[in-house]
């Protein structure tokens, strides 16, 4: 029996998918696509993935919160920004009220005491694995969320790491000591006391907050996933999670405030219970404004029914050709040569199903990296060489001897010989037939020779 709020859903989900955005106009158009990210990302959130990834960060976070603030302490000292950090530090754990001065406190003094000659190497080497660790875990979080399967190396994961330490803090306090020092000056007093430019700038100095954490947020998402971020996306996934994360404080502060039955129950183990509750949060926000972010760049991704990243055995010989053709003309022309942001944005489909069709090819071996600022791929031999029914067949039976593969199936003759036949047609399709020739066609050099639809 369908009950009355079965009913309704199912209305609303006839509503929200079956209207061409492209057919309204362009206020309900905005207003349709807000209303369908807000589906998919809660139902991201409902599938529970997110909150997985949340609260393993939430563990190594405990691990690691102490080390990774030495380790940031130090850099920023190299270059005389240190005092920025117990500010921030202040600021993150504002919402739990005096609780979190004491532990903000609690925290710098364990950061002061931490030296690398009293640790000794085990020590030492057991807090460069916990920030490492955590750093691997973001980044592992942000890759998911962009369905990226590949980690950075450790030398790429501390090169942005630092610059979001340095840029991102250099860049927040410099922005609130040019604001302080704008308010303050003669002008912005004397108009303040102008309508309507006092209401203006006083609206304006409410909203900062709300645009510094922002702008933090977009610097994130940015620079930590595996892959490359439209400024866009990240900022309007940026905006969406700083006024999330603003509304978030302003509602755990509240709960803090009328607290007081928890803290007389849990007693001293009331903070550590607030802090892990107030890191989930935290997290759950990074994660939900990355998913944004996802969305906004990847909009044919904003489906009914979820798309998963799975390829079926006809998008992986489709894919693959276009894969060889992209790197091919690229090599052909002479032009750098491809990464697999390149290729995933000229294909137009995300990163992760080009990974697992370029993985397939460096395995089988028709691609070699090509080490620079970024990993890219050139063809491991002359154009001439590669056959396009080679290509099919590697990304097809790929990692076949570790999986079930037909030897082991008991032989039945009228079978066989269909696959055969199948087989065999395919071979006198594509017969001859070569990357160069499908580079050639794409350049106009050769005509009359009809490229197979894969």
């Amino acid at each position: 029996m369908i009950t009355p709020s079965r009913m309704l859903y199912e209305r609303f989900q006839r509503m929200l998918w079956m209207k061409d955005p492209e057919r309204l106009r362009l206020p309900l158009r905005w207003i349709l696509w807000m209303l369908r990210l807000v589906y998919v990302v809660v139902r991201d959130l409902v599938d529970g993935e997110l909150a997985l990834r949340a609260m393993s960060l939430v563990y190594t976070t405990l691990l690691s919160f102490v080390p990774l603030l030495a380790f940031s302490f130090s850099v920023l000292k190299a270059f005389g920004a240190h005092g920025f950090l117990q500010p921030i530090l202040l600021r993150f754990l504002e919402p739990m009220g005096q609780m979190g001065v004491q532990l903000a406190g609690q925290i710098m003094q364990f950061v002061d005491r931490m030296k690398v000659g009293v640790l000794g190497a085990v020590g030492l080497a057991f807090l460069l694995y916990t920030v490492v660790s955590l750093l691997q875990k973001i980044e592992a979080a942000f890759n998911h969320v962009w369905q990226v399967r590949r980690l950075r190396p450790l030398a790429g994961l501390f090169s942005n790491y630092l610059r979001i330490t340095l840029t991102g803090t250099v860049l927040v306090f410099s922005a609130l000591g040019i604001t302080a020092s704008i308010m303050n000056t003669r002008l912005v007093r004397y108009l303040v006391g102008i309508e309507p430019f006092g209401t203006l700038i006083l609206s304006t100095s409410k909203l900062l907050p709300y645009l510094l954490v922002s702008l933090a947020f977009t610097f994130i998402y940015v620079f930590f996933p595996n892959t490359r971020v439209q400024v866009r996306a990240a900022a309007v996934g940026g905006f969406l999670a700083g006024v999330l994360w603003q509304t978030t404080v302003w509602v755990f502060a509240g709960f803090i405030a009328s607290s007081a039955r928890y803290t007389a129950i849990y007693s001293g183990f009331a903070i550590v219970i607030l802090l892990l509750i107030w890191l989930y949060l935290n997290w759950m926000v990074l994660l939900v404004g990355a998913k944004v972010a996802f969305y906004v760049q990847h909009p044919h991704y904003m489906a009914r029914v979820p798309v998963r990243m799975e390829l079926s055995n006809r998008m992986r010989e489709r894919l693959v050709l276009h894969v060889m053709h992209r790197i091919g003309l690229a090599h052909f022309g002479q032009r750098a040569p491809l990464t697999l942001d390149d290729l995933a944005e000229e294909i137009g489909v995300p990163v992760g199903p080009v990974t697992q069709v370029v993985d397939a090819l460096l395995d089988e071996g028709f691609l070699v990296e090509v080490c620079g600022r970024e990993i890219a791929y050139l063809p491991a031999r002359e154009l001439e060489t590669i056959r396009v029914r080679d290509l099919l067949h590697a990304v097809r039976s790929h990692n076949e001897s570790g999986y079930l593969n037909r030897d082991m199936i008991r032989p039945r003759p009228e079978v066989d010989r269909v696959v055969e036949g199948l087989e065999a047609a395919w071979d006198r399709q594509l017969d001859g037939m070569t990357l160069r020739d499908l580079v050639a066609a794409a350049e106009g050099e050769v005509q009359g020779r009809e490229v197979p639809a894969s």
